[in-house]
C-alpha cells in the first residue's frame, strides 16, 4: 500500500512538473497565400507568411521544406521570443513548368507545440501570348 501511494504521488509530481514546463506555439495569420494568375513570362511569384509566438517560450523553427525545387522557403532563423512576430518568405518560380493551376506546400518544423505546420501556395500560370 505504502508502495502504491508513493507512486501515485510521483506520479502527480511528474505531471505537475510538465504542465508547468513553458511551451513555444506558433499562429499564423494565415496558412494558404493566393498568388493568382500570372503569365510564364513573368513566371517568379513571392508571398509571405506571417506567424507570431503565442506560446511562453522562445520559438525556434528548425527547417521549412518545400515539396518542390520550384518552391523557396527562407525564415526568421533567430528564436523568436513570446509575443513576437516572425515571417516565412516562399519564392515560386514557374520558369520550364507547365502553365495551369499549381498548389504547392511547404512543411515547417518548430520547437512549438505543434511540431509541424503545413504553409500552402497557390495559382496559375498562364500560357505566355505569342507574337504572330
Amino acid at each position: 500500500m505504502r508502495k502504491s501511494l508513493l507512486f501515485i504521488i510521483s506520479v502527480f509530481c511528474l505531471m505537475s512538473l510538465c504542465a508547468s514546463n513553458p511551451q513555444s506555439e506558433i499562429s499564423f495569420q494565415s496558412q494558404v497565400c493566393k498568388l493568382g494568375k500570372f503569365s510564364e513570362a513573368d513566371p517568379v511569384r513571392t508571398c509571405t507568411f506571417q506567424f507570431k509566438n503565442v506560446g511562453n517560450a522562445p520559438l525556434i523553427i528548425n527547417q521549412a521544406i518545400a515539396s518542390c525545387g520550384c518552391t523557396v522557403p527562407r525564415f526568421t532563423a533567430a528564436p523568436v521570443q513570446p509575443g513576437d512576430s516572425g515571417r516565412i518568405e516562399v519564392t515560386y518560380d514557374g520558369s520550364g513548368r507547365y502553365v495551369g493551376p499549381f498548389k504547392k506546400i511547404i512543411t515547417v518544423h518548430s520547437n512549438a507545440k505543434t511540431k509541424i505546420v503545413r504553409l500552402y501556395i497557390e495559382g496559375e500560370m498562364t500560357a505566355q501570348k505569342k507574337n504572330k
